[in-house]
């Protein structure tokens, strides 16, 4: 055999061992090389009699990740190319045929004729996984790090290498639904007690304890494979079956608002896969999944999700002339909620953190933040005493900023007040070194601005954090006008170390992710004082694919911070930058009725100590008109929530605010959860097309108001047809030519 991407040898007793070991690579992930090595060792293991099996292990610290998934956008490339070339049933037979490779070559290894077993250790996820379910022996390690799973359905994907047909043999429907469904990492222990993996041993055992299975299983098989073999939850059609199946579909409604192909295909390939033998089953598993390959949602959050987020986490948009960054030290000025949490994620990352505060109860009191996230995870078994202990030790809380010096980098997380701000970079600047750079953490204060008081403004530059710091992806790094390359550097390489996702804006009041949100805020705000019954309101947003509803959201991030921040604008840029509507409705709510949101336990919602939020009844009284549920047009709802947002995107890309397609799109998924299933909010714009998405923007100006007016670059790119990543493509070829 000539194999690049295994080791495989044969030890006395005849068990083969196939190491995957991909050269060059972290992880081991599925290419079509690795396809054709394994097909080499499949035939070779059956044709060999001295092989009475063969162990699939990894020589890296993880089994592997899945399938490459570029390599599936070229199969839909290859079909857009042979459509034009040789016609549509030329196109989708040859389509048809390669997206289904990887499922016939698991299906051959598993009926062989020899047995196989997967020994795992870290994580197995995707077509990885796939892999193991399709050898008739698992066995994980019981390390923390291992995780079997089938996430494909985060990329708008399904598992279409045999998983829906093999997972909802090994569990009860249900489970296995709700598995494929969440895009669930299940742990060693959860793994083999539903049947998905068969014994759980140490890590240094993996092996020995596969190659013991072998040798007493010679002539073992997949359990689908013998006639007498039962469903785990009984037939389709059977009592039992009619407990699971129209419950499924009503959860799939309610979790997806059928926005989400891939997840409907899951529910398909299962229904009619377990009414028929496994090789029927997996026929049907592929059709589907070719279908949903061909999706533009799937092309758009494979795009979006994979191939855009790995680029902007290994740095596409660092300045490629300067060397890593060595980052020991950090300052974390502010030990309030978003500096508590700052402090938390970098020391996680390994790095020192020096926490300053106003004086020491302040600092300790931030510190104990800490304490509080790792203790939580020691009573989840995330974590140990160890580990929080180790934490710990790498802040120091104080109210001296002496204490800075040495620092490589100083974040600043303080009150909302260009004044406040000013004394802290002040106090900063004359602690630390000239080469230390400055980051402020703010969520609407421009930079520029800031960076005005700084001795060094080329050292200075915006690290914009999401609430809670330790939940959320997204940071945004803001470039002041006279920010500097090494700055921008020192700040892509914190967030990569905190294992963050960046993107890169130039500054504007409110930036990119804050104005997006914004007006989702205000739109759902406006649709309240017009009369919608506020449950529509929060249903429509819901429906068009957001994670909340406006008025839930607002409740979360704070009625009066939004009214502080309508208030803010108004002061800098006029009465005419402001809707009088909203203003009144804010107004109404924090400063008449003192409802701030759900900090409060009062806001848009009632949040009683016992039982779920529900709506405020107050607010019919407040805004005082109400229509009717049958006089609102819910796709209109729809429409108005996604377009403010993709629109003032637009906006954005237009001013240079964000300058990369694939920034926008990435950030607004997981910055604010923009419709994951759109791709983003200019790949929303794309999917429809500039010509639709202007016309829709026309058509809601004329009802709502101007704030719906298409800018200049949509109007163009309407006339032209024109997209946001065909404009950036060729922008990127011109460059490289």
């Amino acid at each position: 055999m000539n194999l690049t991407n295994f080791r495989f040898e044969t030890d006395a007793d005849g068990i083969a061992t196939a190491t995957w070991d991909m050269p060059g690579r972290s992880m081991n992930v599925i290419t079509p090389e690795l396809m054709a090595e394994l097909d080499q060792i499949i035939d070779t293991v059956a044709s060999t009699e001295a092989i009475k099996g063969c162990v699939i292990t990894s020589g890296k610290e993880a089994f592997s990740g899945g399938a490459d998934l570029t390599m599936l956008q070229g199969l839909r490339d290859l079909y857009i190319r042979l459509a034009k070339e040789k016609g549509e049933p030329v196109a989708m037979q040859s389509f048809f045929d390669e997206s289904r490779k990887l499922s016939l070559l698991y299906r051959k290894l598993e009926t062989c004729g020899k047995p196989f077993a997967a020994a795992i250790h870290g994580v197995c996820l995707g077509g990885a996984f796939e892999l193991a379910l399709a050898c008739q022996y698992r066995v994980v390690s019981d390390d923390a790090s291992t995780r079997v799973g089938l996430p494909e359905i985060k990329v708008g994907l399904f598992p279409g290498a045999g998983g829906t047909q093999r997972v909802a043999r090994l569990m009860q429907t249900g489970d296995a639904l709700q598995m494929m469904f969440k895009g669930e990492q299940v742990k060693a222990l959860p793994a083999r007690n539903t049947g998905l993996v068969h014994a759980v041993v140490p890590r240094d055992q993996l092996v020995a304890n596969a190659k013991e299975w072998l040798k007493a299983n010679p002539q073992a098989k997949a359990p689908w494979d013998d006639p007498k073999f039962k469903l785990p939850s009984n037939k389709v059609y059977s009592p039992a079956g009619m407990q699971i199946w129209p419950p499924a579909n009503a959860i799939y409604r309610r979790e997806t608002n059928d926005n989400y192909p891939a997840a409907r295909a899951i529910l398909s390939a299962v229904y009619e896969g377990l009414q028929l033998p496994i090789d029927l089953g997996l026929k049907v598993e592929s059709r589907y999944f070719a279908k949903i390959l061909r999706t533009k949602e799937a092309a758009s959050m494979i795009r979006s999700l994979f191939v855009s987020m790995q680029e902007l986490n290994k740095g596409a948009r660092r300045p490629a002339d300067l060397p890593p960054s060595k980052l020991k030290k950090v300052g974390v000025v502010g030990a309030g909620f978003m500096g508590a949490g700052i402090a938390y994620v970098t020391a996680q990352a390994g790095l020192e953190v020096v926490l300053v505060d106003r004086d020491q109860e302040a600092a300790d009191k931030g510190k104990a933040y800490s304490h509080k996230l790792v203790s939580d995870q020691i009573m989840k078994g995330r974590a140990k005493t160890a580990d929080r202990d180790a934490l710990l030790s790498r802040i120091t809380a104080t109210a001296d900023y002496a204490a800075l010096k040495g620092c490589d980098l100083v974040v600043e997380a303080v009150f909302e007040d260009p004044k406040v701000k000013a004394e802290v970079i002040a106090k900063v600047e004359a602690a630390v070194g000239p080469k230390t750079i400055f980051g402020s953490n703010t969520s609407t204060l421009p930079i520029t601005g800031l960076a005005s008081h700084s001795l060094r403004p080329q050292n200075f530059i915006g690290i914009h954090f999401f609430s809670p710091v330790e939940k959320m992806l997204l940071v945004e790094v803001i470039m002041a006008k006279k920010t500097g390359k090494k700055a921008l550097a020192m700040a892509l390489d914190f967030v990569r170390a905190i294992k963050k996702t960046p993107i890169v804006v130039n500054d504007t009041r409110g930036f990119y992710a804050n104005r997006c949100v914004g007006n989702y805020l205000r739109e759902g705000h406006l649709m309240l004082m017009e009369g919608v019954p506020p449950a529509m309101i929060e249903a429509a947003g819901k429906q068009a694919g957001m994670p909340v509803g406006p008025l839930s959201l607002n409740d979360e991030v704070a009625v009066d911070l939004a009214f502080k921040v309508l208030k803010a604008t108004k002061a800098q840029a006029g009465d005419g930058a402001v809707d009088p509507a909203q203003e009144k409705l804010l107004s109404d709510m924090v400063e008449k009725n003192g409802r701030l949101g759900r900090k409060n336990r009062k806001g848009f919602y009632d949040y009683p100590e016992a039982g779920p939020k529900r709506l405020w009844p107050g607010l019919a009284d407040l805004v005082g008109k109400r229509l009717a549920p049958e006089q609102v047009d819910m796709q209109e709802l729809q429409h108005r929530l996604l377009v403010t947002q993709a629109l003032e995107a637009a906006r954005t890309y237009e001013e240079g605010v964000v300058t990369d397609p694939r920034e926008a799109d990435v950030g607004s998924i997981i910055g604010f959860g923009f419709a994951p299933y759109s791709g983003g909010t200019l790949s929303f714009i794309d999917n429809m097309g500039a010509a639709a998405f202007v016309k829709l923007c026309e058509s809601l100006a004329k009802k709502h108001g101007e704030r719906f007016k298409p800018n200049r670059q949509l109007k163009r790119m309407a006339k032209t047809g024109e997209s946001y990543y065909g404009a950036a493509a060729a922008k990127a070829a011109a460059r490289a030519a």
